[in-house]
């Protein structure tokens, strides 16, 4: 007998600290003690997208295949899509919030995070809510970042430190409202959030992107006790991308190295703020790289559309492009970011009024784009006496919730999509769950990198899952029956760090 035993025994470990099901019973209690608990329920499910996600139904079969019945004490059989829906239905937005405000002290207060810099952002997951589900009112249709604008969307907020990406507050909203919106809408709410779990920190600096930007979102900001960083849409301020290259000053090469920066003030939604132009080296090298391939298939694209235009025309009879066809797919061929001010195309009348494709690469645009916008990013904020390199080292701080939100897109584990549920309550205990999976796995790889283990959400679950039990059963003539051994796989010296780092031996089967 093969069971899955490091993974689940990790996330256990991690789920116990935090009292996960103990903290969902308090808020949600069950009227009788028959069968496992709401919390039980719910623990598992955040366990099952910490290791291996699966729908309601197939959640048993894969409950068994690993060491959680003798950990958690429940039986597979006790776990039906049925019994999930069940207990599911008892947890209300006003228990969903409790429960996640007291998981959020507790993770502070027990691994001893440090709230000095936090990050908020915000994301969609497509659904699979049918069109004419008119009870449903979180999914709706908006600009999926998964370019499924045919699905219904539900939008995720959530603000976590910097130390550990560890998600203390979330928020599920409609998949039409802007980012902006309920980044404003938070505001509030996060700064109570943050009184309740560590009322002694002060100067909390709060890291966010330019989607949240709004003269009211920062209104609010100044009259909270919170800094900010942020940034700035690049195209808003073309007199900052003009600044050249010569003018920046060269950031420390230990902490930020290939990196420039140029500081200035500038008046930003009504007040003056300290304004950073910062210049990446890499990050133009890829950015480069990236459009060059794009311009090579637009102009091979678009050497195809000509060939196939010039041959249209010779030819007699047959069915002929049309003047407006043509000029919608030149359009679709330059639908990309900067194609249309790198190329210059028209579709004019040729033989017979047939259209015919004139283009040319624009190489001044080119070379106005390699001057000013690529590889650079404009970064505000009321941190006046930060230095240029705290300044850009907060706000680079913002891609790790941004890799942890990919991760969320990420099919082997922690995944929030498909959802598989209809309405608007199951949809929020489904966030619910998928928060607290990844407040788990966050935790626990960082008590690997406090051990300098340094390694992905899905390669630490990944070198964890391939840690077996293994039940070896040994024949003795003598013995009335066979005698049972259990062992662990071979493992390789990064899994037996893992092991010891986590202290994973004492849950082995005796």
């Amino acid at each position: 007998m093969v069971r899955e035993f490091a993974a689940s025994a990790a996330c256990v470990e991690v789920a116990r600290a935090l009292d996960v099901a103990a903290v969902i019973d308090k808020h949600v209690p069950k009227r009788d003690d028959r069968g496992p608990s709401v919390g039980q329920y719910l623990l598992i499910a955040a366990l099952n997208r910490c290791l291996a996600p699966r729908s309601k139904a197939k959640i048993g079969a894969w409950f068994e295949t690993t060491v959680l019945p003798r950990l958690l004490g429940v039986r597979a059989s006790q776990l039906s899509s049925q019994r999930f829906w069940d207990n599911m239905s008892r947890v209300d937005e006003h228990a969903i919030a409790c429960i996640e405000r007291d998981l959020a002290k507790t993770a502070v207060t027990r691994f001893g995070l440090d709230l000095r810099c936090l990050l908020f952002d915000a994301t969609n997951f497509f659904t699979f809510v049918d069109s004419f589900n008119l009870r449903a009112k979180l999914p709706q249709r908006g600009h999926s970042k998964e370019g499924r604008a045919n699905l219904r969307i539900v939008g995720l907020a959530r603000l976590v430190p910097a130390d550990g990406v560890v998600p203390l507050l979330h928020d599920c909203y409609a998949g039409n409202l802007h980012d902006s919106t309920t980044f404003g809408r938070l505001v509030d709410e996060i700064v109570r959030r943050c009184r309740e779990m560590a009322p002694a920190v002060e100067n909390i600096t709060l890291v966010f992107d330019k989607g949240n930007n709004s003269e009211d979102n920062l209104a609010m900001i100044a009259d909270a006790p919170l800094h900010f960083v942020g940034s700035l849409v690049p195209t808003h301020h073309s007199e900052l991308l003009a600044i050249d290259r010569d003018r920046m000053k060269r950031l420390d090469k230990a902490q930020l190295p290939a990196v420039w920066s140029y500081r200035t003030k500038k008046t930003v939604f009504g007040v003056e703020r300290t304004v950073l132009v910062t210049f990446n080296r890499p990050l133009f090298k890829a950015q480069v790289k990236t459009l060059r391939r794009e311009i090579n298939k637009r102009r091979r694209k678009l050497e195809r559309l000509e060939t196939a235009l010039e041959r249209s025309a010779r030819k007699v009879g047959g069915k002929k492009s049309t003047m407006a066809g043509t000029r919608k797919r030149v359009g679709s061929i330059l639908s990309g970011r900067h194609m249309k001010e790198l190329f210059v195309a028209s579709v004019q009348a040729g033989r017979r009024g047939l259209p015919k494709l004139r283009w040319r690469f624009n190489s001044k645009a080119w070379k106005k784009l390699n001057d000013t916008l690529l590889g650079k990013t404009i970064l505000f904020t009321d941190r006046d006496e930060w230095t240029d390199e705290q300044i850009v080292r907060g706000y680079r701080s913002q891609s790790h919730v941004e890799s942890a939100f990919r991760g969320m897109k990420d099919p082997r584990c922690l995944t929030f999509r498909p959802t598989f549920h209809w309405t608007d309550q199951k949809l929020r205990v489904h966030a619910l769950y998928c928060v607290i999976a990844l407040m788990i796995l966050s935790l626990l790889r960082r008590k690997l990198a406090q051990s300098n283990i340094s390694v992905s959400l899905a390669r630490m679950v990944e070198r964890l899952a391939d840690v077996r039990e293994v039940a070896v059963f040994f024949h003795d003539a003598a013995a009335s029956s066979p005698r049972v051994r259990t062992v662990l796989s071979d493992i390789d010296a990064e899994q037996n760090k893992m092991l010891e780092v986590l202290d994973l031996a004492r849950f082995r089967a005796a």
